[in-house]
């Protein structure tokens, strides 16, 4: 599939699919594939495609540059609009978002809260959206002791979604990616968008991460990762099978719009700027800001226009309240807001009525992000996977630590945070695109063992230990320590500025290496994620979405229960073993008829043990997860080459 195709709406392209004969579907995916390749761009910005003599196919996207309705795809052939040409044209292109991002809206006149209340961060289009992955900054949780809102009632409407959206998904599963072509991919698409229209973004915003993985993973795209395909089907099962059941969680229905309230006057000083770059094309910066009193908030400027426009964001002109300053301005001063409006995530909005004037810029060592650096990191990320129920804005938040550089050790930079008894921490970029400068920054800063460094990033808490950093700056009183530019304000933001030779020590300032050190390869890091037989779970798990059910129900017919999952047990994870060997069983279970003919299962009942398992185990490669970050490190594995 080509991305220079324009976007197609998932309704246009789930009504296309849906209207082919049960023996066109079962051609789809053939004349799919390649036909992108094909395609021809016209001078009016339409795409043609030609399939044999009698069949053109035509797409005309809106002013937008996407097809939105049905009119806009066209085949000259005497089937269309219900032919396998144009269908096929439409599953050629890239899908587009669930909707545009929208104008912020005035703050409701009666609605306040008070300066400083923004409990975190939000970058880009919602996720809710599918915009893709925008960074966000978890705050502080809501006063407990204050009135709880009532939660209201699924209605018949949602309700419906819900069971549909799961149907869609359970077959989905079952199937795998081998087995999920096009019209899989459709049906998930039609419940995505029966969801939308039934007010619950957040379950279609799942199914479209669900649709996007199997497209990827079918093409065999290089950034396809089967985990995060796994993940998706996780989430996505989650939402629809709770919302199915009648809870009304607001976490779990979403919001398609973000609401903003009025936040009166605000001081807020900036933290970092870094590019935001999605997979649906979208582009752009988000600048973290903190006001003095700890809150976070932010602004962003995220829009279609990919790579290109995310590296030049970060120099574009800040759109609030006549504010002349720019991003990179703005990350290294602050501003003084009058008439702020405040969305639930601590995005600042750009309402008519507010005003900015710029502030002097704070350092880190002892403006309001001091605090950010006093607290060791194991208890920081303690608190963001205790505090609060909210998984996404857990992996989002931003903690400070001090470190001390070890080394590059494969594919990450290793760093022993400057603590007591302190573990090792594994660095990786925070976005690895290669035109973006982190991996060539984290290069350059592995190449000074011993340096001292102050790290702003955001833990990745599916890895051990493992930080992903988006801004660094010298440590005070340290010798060996950055030497950065006096206009930096004491830090660089990994994703813009570019790290030289000058911004480091001379060679000749270096410590001593410990006793014993010398030339050979990097200690690793323990790693208790990858040590545990939890290993045993995620491969089935993983099986399961390469393959769908049978590849399941194969793998555990050729080993036995005692040889997959003992060493489960013996690791005091019979929970996890449990849950592992129901799965296979669901997945091997052969109903059969009145008359002894085998017949095909409901995915319902393998979908929930799957659902189960893959709950399980992420909880517990949470929990040890958690662990890596208190372990101390172990003697020999000290920051020295070895």
């Amino acid at each position: 599939m080509s991305t220079e195709l324009p976007p197609v709406a998932p309704e246009v392209l789930a009504e296309a699919v849906e209207n082919l004969t049960a023996r066109l579907r079962k051609k789809l995916d053939d004349a799919t594939a390649g036909c992108g390749d094909g395609a021809v761009h016209e001078a009016d910005g339409s795409v043609t495609f030609r399939f044999g003599e009698d069949a053109l196919v035509t797409l005309r996207p809106g002013p937008a540059g996407t097809v939105t309705e049905a009119g806009q795809a066209t085949c000259t052939c005497l089937l269309a609009p219900r032919c396998l040409h144009r269908a096929a044209a439409l599953g050629a292109a890239p899908l587009a978002d669930a909707a545009p991002p929208e104008p912020e809206p005035e703050p409701e006149p009666t609605a306040a809260v008070p300066t400083g209340a923004g409990a975190g961060a939000a970058a880009g289009a919602t996720a809710e959206a599918g915009v893709g992955a925008a960074p966000a900054v978890s705050g502080d949780p809501a006063d407990p002791s204050g009135p709880a809102e009532p939660v209201p009632a699924l209605n018949p409407a949602q309700l419906g979604a819900a069971a549909a959206l799961w149907h869609a998904a359970a077959e989905a599963l079952a199937a795998g990616v081998t087995a999920g072509g096009a019209v899989v991919q459709a049906e998930l698409l039609r419940a995505a968008h029966t969801a939308r229209l039934a007010g619950l973004p957040r379950a279609e915003a799942a199914a479209l991460r669900v649709v996007r993985g199997l497209r990827s993973a079918r093409e065999r795209r290089t950034a396809h990762r089967l985990g995060d395909l796994t993940g998706s089907f996780r989430e996505l099962l989650h939402t629809a099978g709770v919302l199915a059941s009648g809870a009304a969680d607001p976490a779990l229905t979403g919001t398609s719009r973000r609401a903003y309230t009025a936040g009166g006057s605000l001081q807020v000083h900036g933290l970092c700027r870094e590019p935001v770059l999605s997979a649906t094309g979208y582009g752009g910066v988000v600048t973290h800001l903190l006001a003095p009193d700890g809150s976070r908030y932010s602004i962003s400027d995220v829009r279609p226009g990919g790579l290109a426009r995310a590296r030049g964001a970060g120099r574009a002109s800040v759109a609030l309240g006549g504010a002349t300053l720019d991003h990179a301005g703005l990350a290294r001063g602050g501003l003084r807001i009058v008439g702020a409006t405040v969305s639930a995530e601590g995005r600042l909005g750009a309402g008519r009525g507010v005003k900015a004037t710029p502030l002097p810029g704070a350092a880190w060592a002892d403006g309001p992000a001091a605090p950010l650096f006093a607290r060791p990191a194991a208890e920081a990320v303690a608190a963001l996977l205790a505090g609060t129920a909210d998984a996404a804005a857990a992996e989002t938040a931003l903690i400070g630590c001090d470190v001390v550089v070890v080394g590059a050790a494969g594919d990450h930079l290793l760093v022993h945070e400057a603590r007591p008894d302190a573990p090792l921490l594994r660095l990786l970029p925070a976005h690895p695109h290669p035109e973006l400068p982190h991996t060539e920054n984290l290069r350059r800063i592995a190449s000074y063992p011993g340096l001292h460094l102050r790290v702003l990033g955001r833990p990745d808490l599916d890895r051990a230990a493992t930080l992903r950093p988006v801004a660094v700056g010298p440590v005070a009183g340290e010798p060996y320590t950055l030497r950065l530019p006096e206009e930096w304000l004491g830090r660089a933001d990994l994703g813009y500025d570019r790290l030289q030779g000058s911004h480091f020590p001379p060679p000749d300032a270096a410590p001593e290496p410990a006793a014993g050190a010398g030339p050979g390869p990097m200690a690793e890091a323990p790693d208790p994620l990858a040590d545990s037989p939890l290993w045993r779970v995620r491969r089935l798990l993983e099986t399961g979405v390469a393959g769908g059910r049978r590849a399941v129900a194969e793998a555990a017919r050729g080993t036995a229960p005692q040889t997959a999952y003992g060493p489960l047990r013996r690791a005091g994870l019979a929970a996890a073993a449990d849950l592992a060997a129901a799965l296979a069983a669901e997945a091997d279970r052969r109903p059969r008829d009145a008359f002894g003919r085998l017949a095909d299962p409901s995915p319902d009942g393998y979908a929930w043990a799957w659902l189960a398992a893959a709950t399980h185990l992420a909880a517990a490669e949470r929990s040890l997860v958690a662990a890596s970050w208190t372990a101390a490190t172990p003697s020999g594995a000290t920051p020295a080459a070895r």
